[in-house]
This record gives C-alpha cells, sequence and structure tokens, in this order.
C-alpha cells in the first residue's frame, strides 16, 4: 500500500512522533512510505499546493502524524488541512488513520478532530493511534506499535472502516439574524477583552460582538488577532521552558501578557469552521505556550460567541468546557446563533457580569482534574527544565500528590484491617456507615438559621 504520512510536526524530520512511522516503516517493507513535511513547509504549501495535491492524488492511504498541541493537532497540519478543503481535490475511497504522541492531555479530543475532518474529505477512516512520547523506546510501546499497524491491513483488508457517504448533500448552516442595539446603560471600570478572528466579510459575527459590546455592563476591549502580524505558529523548541520568552521576535508573549491577560475576563468570538475555532485560533492557541503549562488566568470568568451549529460539534463542546476547567476559569456559558442569538448573548453578558460581582468560580470535574494530574506529574518530572512552570505549581500548590495524605492512608489501613476479619465485619453491621457519615451529620446539626 502507498501510505502518505502527514507529518504534522514543526520539526521535520526531528519529530519523534515520526520515529514510530519509521520504526513501522522498516518492520514492514512491502509497504510504501512517503513523507510530507506539512508542519514544517506549511508556508510553503501556502504559496504552493500542487506537490501536495500530486502526492495526495498518488496515495492509497494518509497517515496523519502528529504531537498534540493545546487539545487538537498542532496549528501548522490545522491548516494543511484547510489548503486540503479549499483545493478542491477528491479523496473520497482512500484510507485515513493517526499516529500522535503527547503525555495524554486530550489526546482524545486532537483524534476526534481529525476523524472528523477525515469524514468530511470523504476519507475511510481506521483508529489511530494514541502514544506516550517515550512508548516506542519500551517494548510494550512498540508492541502497540506493531498491533496498530497489523490491525490497520487487516481492516483495510476486510473493510473494517468508518465510510462516508460522499452523495449526501452537505447543507451550509443558517443562523439566525442578531440585532445590535444602543449600548445599554453605564459601565462598571472592569474590563472585558473580546478575542476574536472575525473575517471582515462575516457581518454575523460581527454584529454578535456588537451586541455583546453594547449589551455587557462591563468595559469591552474588542482585540482580532487576525491583526497581529505573527512569525509563524509554535516550533515546540521549549525555549520558553526556563523564562517565558518566546523564540519568535513578534512580540507576541508581550502582547498576550499586557492586551489580553489583564482583562477580568476573556470571551473568545469564533465562526465554527473544520470542526473548530479554525487554524488562526489555533495558532494564537499554540502560540501561549509561551506560558507553558501555568494556568495564569485561573480565576477569571471566560464566555464564548460562537457562529455556526455548535449543537452538533460535540467534540469542539468538550474542548471548550475542558480549556475552561484546566485552565480554572469559570465559564460562563456559550451564546450561538443557533435559535434566539440576541437572547443567548445577554444571558452571556448577565451571567459574565454576575461572575465577576461574586468572584465566581467552580469545582473541577474529571476534564479539569484528570487534565491537571496530567500536567502536575508532568512539570514535577521535568521541572529541572520548565523552571517556570515548576516554580508557578509550587507557588499556587498544584502538586497535590496523594502521598501525601499520610492520615488518611493509615486510616485507610486500619479499617481495611477490621473488615478483612469476618467475625469483625459481622458485629460492626451498620456502624461502619454510620461512621462515615459522623462528620456530614455534625455540619448538618450545626446550621441553625434563625
Amino acid at each position: 500500500m502507498k501510505i502518505l504520512v502527514l507529518n504534522g510536526s514543526p520539526k521535520g524530520k526531528y519529530s519523534i512522533t515520526l520515529q514510530t512511522v519509521k520504526y513501522l516503516e522498516k518492520l514492514y517493507p512491502l509497504h510504501s512510505f512517503s513523507v510530507l513535511d506539512v508542519g514544517q513547509k506549511i508556508k510553503a504549501f501556502e504559496k504552493d499546493f500542487s506537490q501536495g495535491k500530486q502526492e495526495l492524488e498518488q496515495a492509497e492511504m494518509l497517515l496523519f502524524c502528529y504531537p498534540v498541541y493545546t487539545f487538537i493537532a498542532p496549528y501548522q497540519l490545522h491548516r494543511f488541512i484547510e489548503l486540503v478543503k479549499e483545493s478542491g481535490i477528491d479523496l473520497c475511497g482512500k484510507y485515513a488513520t493517526q499516529i500522535t504522541t503527547s503525555k495524554h492531555f486530550y489526546d482524545v479530543t486532537a483524534h476526534k478532530y481529525i476523524e472528523e475532518n477525515c469524514a468530511d474529505l470523504g476519507l475511510s477512516y481506521i483508529r489511530g493511534l494514541s502514544a506516550d512520547m517515550d512508548d516506542l523506546l519500551t517494548e510494550q510501546g512498540r508492541a502497540d506499535a506493531r498491533a496498530f499497524f497489523e490491525h490497520l491491513m487487516f481492516a483495510t483488508e476486510n473493510g473494517l472502516v468508518k465510510k462516508v457517504d460522499s452523495k449526501k448533500p452537505s447543507c451550509p448552516f443558517e443562523g439566525v439574524s442578531v440585532s445590535v442595539p444602543e449600548a445599554m446603560g453605564e459601565k462598571n471600570d472592569r474590563q472585558v477583552v473580546v478575542v476574536t478572528n472575525c473575517e471582515k466579510n462575516d457581518t454575523k459575527l460581527s454584529a454578535m460582538i456588537s451586541r455583546f459590546s453594547a449589551v455587557c455592563r462591563e468595559k469591552v476591549r474588542v482585540v482580532n488577532i487576525l491583526d497581529f502580524p505573527f512569525s509563524g505558529g509554535c516550533l515546540g523548541c521549549f525555549n520558553c521552558a526556563t523564562d517565558g520568552k518566546c523564540v519568535y521576535k513578534d512580540g507576541f508573549d508581550s502582547f498576550l501578557r499586557n492586551d489580553i491577560q489583564t482583562a477580568s475576563a476573556i470571551v473568545y468570538a469564533f465562526r465554527i469552521k473544520d470542526h473548530s475555532m479554525g487554524a488562526s485560533f489555533k495558532l494564537y492557541d499554540d502560540r501561549q505556550f509561551c506560558n507553558g503549562h501555568r494556568t495564569v488566568t485561573m480565576g477569571s470568568p471566560v464566555g464564548y460567541i460562537v457562529c455556526g451549529n455548535y449543537e452538533n460539534e460535540q467534540n469542539l463542546k468538550m474542548i471548550v468546557e475542558g480549556r475552561a476547567q484546566v485552565g480554572g476559569n469559570y465559564l460562563c456559558g456559550v451564546a450561538t446563533d443557533e435559535i434566539d442569538a440576541d437572547v443567548a448573548i445577554d444571558r452571556l453578558c448577565t451571567n459574565l457580569t454576575y461572575a465577576l460581582d461574586n468572584k465566581l468560580t467552580a469545582p473541577k470535574n474529571f476534564y479539569g482534574v484528570g487534565g491537571m494530574k496530567i500536567f502536575r506529574d508532568l512539570i514535577w518530572t521535568m521541572q529541572g527544565m520548565m523552571k517556570a512552570d515548576h516554580k508557578f505549581y509550587k507557588k499556587h500548590k498544584q502538586y497535590d500528590f496523594p502521598q501525601k495524605n499520610r492520615g488518611t492512608m493509615l486510616k485507610m489501613y486500619l479499617v481495611g484491617a477490621l473488615i478483612s476479619s469476618p467475625k469483625i465485619r459481622a458485629k460492626m453491621g451498620n456502624k461502619m456507615n454510620e461512621g462515615m457519615l459522623a462528620p456530614y451529620k455534625k455540619l448538618l446539626d450545626s446550621i441553625n438559621i434563625k
């Protein structure tokens, strides 16, 4: 089989993810592997897509190969997918899969993003391989890679793929209209920044932002990231690991910290594109790695203004909630143009002001707890290199390792010793449940509302 490897890493041949592909290439010489460094050469493909189109046409299978950056694929691969769609190339009937490396921080949303775009392109998708960065250096990791590829070939031979009805017509989403009132009342002194990638001809998204600015009781400042002179996407070079200074000289790190993160709240406004916030927002998100894994805006509310059929984008909804959860930000809502945009925007404004007035926070669910545990262990292990992250985690007591809870652990040893005896267990009866509820009963009994 002719396999085209779409190497989405900005590091090109130095990509760790690519080493798994090279490993498989050596083990399965009957198959033809060719590599297209779309991550490293994205600017060249933007100028001339002819080579990319030719390689895509000749391939029988597309293998998306990339490190997971900020919930999805790196900006560079994100942008390449946009170029593929813009080219109008017919890929229906070809196979597609993916290999990623990461520390498993939201690798599920990255894989789903690729799968959804493969469906858009009419590709027959087969489940990919999500590996840890160091897996290939272990026997189990190599065994997993071999098992993945052998199943990949088995699936193609036996039709075990997700096929898409390429003849099904796609109906463009038509959102409801938006009205823009005059500015309503005096504004509070707090500032909300709206970060958007609104294009000049996008009158709907522009109107939604204008309504938010008029209705919101806070002072609203709009920042369009399309106006910022980005030198390029994140290179994954870790130059910022020690002092937070980006290797690029375009000033984004200062712009982010002085123009965005100083606001009392942040609202993101975008039109859904390719099941995401769009490549331009992915560029912005990836470049925020100059903050490392530090939740520098925790405690600040966030909100979203979205054009598009958001209700059908379950993976994007997971990303939006996950971003808020991991960042320690109260999610004030997502206002869309699906049903009643005016009401949705007004509710977002009301909830945002309430959150600011009451310094609202919410306890983390699985998205937040799970994500931060991955970061916690990663930074602890890599503290010698990620010095800025390590200092931040120590200061904010984010090293909440369970082995520190020695008192609880000793109690559980005692309980375990007691219940391991059938005789003692029989005598205890319901006393164990009563003992567990005792502190809660004490709390409830202490409440005396007059």
